[in-house]
């Protein structure tokens, strides 16, 4: 599979706080993109300016005693890179990964992070109007890795918070 660098150079970071028409928003001109990605029948999306590519699966190293969801870690050009399964993440079991998944490698803070994914989709434009705040319910840790969701073309995404998945997954964790 061809991978798909992203350039570090383009428009200014629009951060998934300011989604819904905040000045840093309307700074990119109200509009942000982001890479959309499916996960079983489900779509996710991902801030553009935190990719910094898209590579086919390779295998891993896995590591003992971690949370079921960090698969493993993957050497990338000599970074130590951790894989997440967000399959797993978002509570829906394991991933049994083939060479046609792929791994989103994000920069969150000053960590790379690996997303593992069942196939990259398109890149999505979007006015930051129409992004929607996720809806609330009993459970809700279980919304905490989100940061909207936005109607394209009839199908319901739903935007990653990056950070927030760090922090709510290093909750357990001594060290940050």
């Amino acid at each position: 599979m061809s991978q798909i660098a992203v350039s570090q150079d383009a428009a200014p970071t629009v951060q998934p706080a300011e989604w819904n028409g905040s000045a840093g928003a309307q700074v990119a001109g109200n509009q942000t993109q982001f890479i959309s990605f499916a996960i079983g029948d489900d779509q996710y999306g991902v801030d553009i300016m935190a990719v910094r590519e898209i590579k086919g699966w390779s295998d891993i190293t896995h590591l003992p005693k971690q949370p079921e969801y960090v698969r493993g870690v993957l050497n990338l050009r000599g970074a130590i890179v951790p894989i997440v399964d967000l399959r797993c993440r978002f509570g829906q079991g394991l991933t049994e990964t083939t060479p046609l998944h792929i791994v989103i490698i994000v920069q969150i803070g000053g960590r790379q992070i690996g997303l593992i994914g069942d196939r990259v989709l398109d890149i999505v434009s979007v006015d930051a109007s129409q992004i929607q705040k996720v809806p609330r319910t009993g459970n809700a840790q279980q919304t905490d890795f989100l940061s909207g969701l936005v109607t394209h073309d009839n199908v319901m995404i739903a935007l990653i918070d990056l950070p927030n998945l760090l922090t709510v997954q290093d909750e357990g964790a001594t060290e940050h």
